[in-house]
């Protein structure tokens, strides 16, 4: 007979267990996936799926937060975790968190631990740290694991499963379908042989970790708002390199830039430190402080770092090529992707223990960074005036940069004289600072973001560096920028809007200046429209105002619509471009509308190259630049199909950046020069001239380079600085223009151009040398000093006119990752002029 009383007790004890396993059982990745992690890949909505899942059963621990989509519209997710009191305190902590950087108003209330932000998978297909990132949640909210439960008390973890969604799904997609049923580990099977573009880069083939500092795509700018909201005192960056290296952790490799401090360095000893344990005791190999440096500002351990933070990277060997498994001979084993998998998490687990060790310092000196920045800046300025010239379009670009930034800025709202440095020149003199100028005060908590991201010469302390060695914002966007000793602060005066209003006459006449990247995106709609325009490739001057070359010319004759007046002025508007209105044909000086110097402008049918032998990247920001920044149609079409095109359909053919020889054959070089002859306009971009040099009808030609002069007898030891030796990572130089041909027209007086090769191409003996470099035309970054000589005296992009058709050679990629303004100008102007 059952005990009434003890069958009460046992139902409670029943419930109460059977509640307790409900609430606190998370499943397992394995558990949830229906198969080992590690085991096969899985697809990004899998993942999205699990975070969600967690998510949904720890509400008392984490908060999930959509913080944007890609391009091609997967979820950008956020899990924020910690500890329940944490949690439950959570915007407080955030808020108090930025009122003690002084980035918001008020008085911090409370403590606030360390916030450490872990990013997987900004790299498509280093596709293991997404994987990894499922076992990190899951143990950050395993009840059972101590370890991890005492470091929620301390920190609040901020887990982004997979920053390129789209790379990521491509190259997931791709593997899933030619794997074999059992992995081939031979490395040089089809399932190692990831085809183009691969899965590295976004939607738009564009390098996600190269551009935190830019923002030119969209992940990246909703991701950098969301960590504005933040500002955590740590980022973790997971990566893959190839599969026969090891594992990369911190302490980083020289170069670190000079403006890192002290305790940034140390902090990452101390994370190398901790990593070393697990890496020892599971005798796995791994190599520090080498290939991986702190230099240049736009990745995702440096941008964090001159935040003030503490920016890391991991990389862990396999990334494309390993697949499920590999064979590595080196290594006498098999890599396999739990393997890899395995070390991400050990060393995502190692960066929150250091962080969990060293609290309240982390703390204490990340408030300490932002308390000196906004009471005493380092560094030689303390104000930066950009001048504003009449250049509205382009100051408005600026303006939405440093606004994403998380900058503060406004206009001078008062004309004065002051004494500054021109940043371009490094040259100090008198300048009348206008009341629309801008002012950015450096006594501002990102004043040492500011500090590197407008520094024209970056002290580099050693010359093998990873990437580019000069990036300052004078030099890319193109504007007059001036640094002050004196403090200056800003007044919040918005920028004036643009109208445009329809006059009861209608004009002769509109003109719009040809200055900005605003201006090529209105000239692009007005084409798409069927509006006729027209461009002076004079200067001209009209009731006493002076037009440069280039300006656009829309006539109310060839335009004879009933709303034409309403449709351009709109149009205007919506471009935030101003317009002019003239009442006559006739100028002053310059050509009149009507003469042979103001031609018709046409709306062509573009075509570039996309597919083997074509550079992912350069083909990627012209793609970039037609769809997303001026919106106009452009045709990609595979390189196999050159011959193939019907080719009287198209007017521009644009090549990128690539390997050309199993493309232009001699089938398809005989159809291009045709096509030229009869009035079609070649681009031709970076190594895509190699194909033109001496060749017959083109005037590419080397200038030559006497190797005779080399040392042969090489040191072994020396390779690494030998190779430096002969290159050019990045190196900033003031390109001499042509400012009377079209494709000069808006770049102003300096136009700047990343040099990252040497052209070693002479001029050209027929056609225009529109862009040089000339002996002092080096501005900032390192030159080895074996391709000086190269750089002297070379052409960058000249003209070349074949019967009624045109060749461009653009011998540097202006679009090269969205950075240059004005070479978004100068590529415009190749198009449609």
């Amino acid at each position: 007979m059952t005990c009434p009383m003890m069958t009460k007790w046992t139902l409670v004890f029943f419930i109460v267990f059977s509640f307790h396993i409900s609430s606190a059982q998370n499943k397992t990745p394995d558990a949830f996936l229906g198969y080992k992690l590690g085991s096969r890949f899985t697809y990004h909505h899998q993942i999205v799926d699990y975070v969600k899942e967690l998510a949904s059963v720890n509400k008392d621990r984490v908060r999930l937060v959509q913080y944007g989509s890609s391009y091609e519209g997967r979820p950008l997710m956020l899990a924020i975790i910690s500890a329940a009191e944490n949690m439950a305190d959570l915007e407080n902590i955030r808020t108090s968190h930025l009122k003690s950087l002084k980035m918001l108003e008020g008085t911090p209330t409370g403590k606030t631990p360390p916030i450490v932000w872990l990013s997987y998978n900004i790299h498509g297909n280093e596709a293991v740290s997404a994987h990894a990132s499922m076992q990190v949640m899951y143990e950050l909210l395993n009840k059972d694991n101590k370890l991890t439960q005492d470091l929620l008390k301390n920190t609040v973890v901020i887990l982004d499963p997979c920053l390129n969604p789209d790379g990521f799904e491509r190259y997931t997609q791709w593997y899933n379908r030619v794997q074999n049923a059992v992995p081939d580990v031979t490395p040089f099977a089809l399932e190692h042989d990831e085809p183009w573009p691969g899965g590295r880069f976004n939607h738009y083939l564009f390098d996600l970790n190269r551009d935190w500092a830019w923002q030119v795509q969209k992940e990246t700018q909703a991701r950098v708002a969301v960590y504005n909201q933040w500002m955590p005192h740590v980022h973790a960056d997971f990566h893959e390199m190839g599969s026969s290296r090891s594992y990369y952790f911190p302490p980083a490799a020289r170069p670190f830039h000079q403006y890192i401090t002290g305790w940034q360095r140390e902090f990452n000893e101390i994370i190398g430190e901790n990593c070393r344990r697990y890496f020892d005791k599971n005798n796995w190999t791994y190599f520090t402080r080498y290939n991986y440096d702190l230099f240049y500002p736009s990745y995702g351990d440096t941008w964090p770092t001159f935040n003030g933070a503490i920016g890391v990277t991991y990389e862990q060997g396999g990334g494309g090529r390993a697949g499920l498994a590999i064979e590595r001979k080196s290594e006498k084993d098999t890599l396999k992707l739990s393997d890899r998998s395995e070390r991400h998490f050990a060393t995502s687990m190692a960066t929150l223990e250091a962080v969990s060790s060293q609290k309240d310092r982390i703390v204490k000196e990340f408030i300490k960074y932002h308390e000196e920045a906004v009471s005493s800046p380092a560094g030689n300025f303390k104000t930066y005036v950009i001048k504003a010239e009449g250049n509205e379009g382009r100051l408005s670009a600026f303006g939405e940069w440093l606004s994403r930034q998380g900058f503060v800025y406004g206009r001078a709202g008062k004309n004065s004289n002051a004494k500054g440095t021109e940043l371009s020149t490094a040259t100090e003199h008198t300048i009348k600072i206008e009341a629309n100028d801008l002012v950015i005060s450096a006594f501002q908590p990102k004043s040492n973001l500011i500090r590197v991201l407008f520094e024209s010469k970056p002290v580099l302390e050693d010359s093998v560096t990873y990437d580019l060695t000069s990036w300052g914002v004078s030099y890319l966007f193109g504007l007059k920028s001036f640094g002050l000793k004196e403090k200056l602060l800003p007044v919040n005066i918005q920028a004036a809007t643009v109208v445009n209003n329809t006059s009861a006459v209608s004009p002769y006449a509109y003109l719009a200046n040809w200055s900005s990247v605003a201006d090529a995106a209105f000239l692009a709609e007005l084409l798409k429209r069927k509006i006729l325009v027209r461009t002076s490739n004079v200067p001209f001057e009209m009731n006493g105002v002076q037009f440069a070359a280039g300006t656009l010319v829309i006539t109310k004759r060839g335009n004879g619509e009933k709303n034409f007046d309403y449709l351009v002025t709109s149009l205007a508007g919506k471009h935030h471009v101003k317009l002019t209105s003239v009442h006559t044909g006739f100028v002053s000086s310059g050509a009149d509308f009507g003469s042979d110097y103001v031609p018709v402008l046409k709306s062509p049918k573009i075509v570039t190259l996309a597919g083997e032998g074509i550079n992912p990247t350069a083909m990627g920001a012209i793609w970039h630049f037609f769809e997303q920044q001026i919106q106009y149609p452009l045709t990609l079409v595979n390189g196999d199909k050159l011959v193939t095109l019907p080719w009287s359909e198209i007017d521009v053919l644009i090549l990128p950046d690539g390997k050309y020889e199993q493309i232009l054959t001699e089938k398809v070089m005989e159809h291009l020069q045709a096509w030229i002859r009869s009035g079609g306009k070649l681009i031709v971009m970076e190594k895509a001239a190699e194909m033109f040099v001496n060749k017959p009808g083109f005037s590419l030609t080397r200038k030559g380079y006497d190797r005779t002069k080399e040392n042969t007898f090489k040191k072994f030891g020396d390779k690494e600085r030998s190779e430096a030796s002969e290159s050019s990572p990045g190196s900033m130089y003031n390109v001499t223009l042509d400012a009377t041909h079209p494709l000069a027209f808006g770049c102003g007086k300096d136009y700047f151009t990343l040099v990252r090769d040497a052209y070693d191409i002479g001029f050209l003996k027929e056609g225009w040398n529109v862009g040089y470099l000339k002996e002092g035309g080096y501005k900032a970054g390192f030159v080895g000093s074996k391709i000086n000589e190269k750089l002297k005296n070379t052409l960058v992009m000249g003209v070349q006119e074949i019967g009624q058709g045109q060749v461009v050679y653009l011998l540097d990629d202006p679009l090269f990752r969205g950075m240059l303004y004005d070479g978004k100008i100068l590529f415009s102007n190749a198009v449609f002029r």
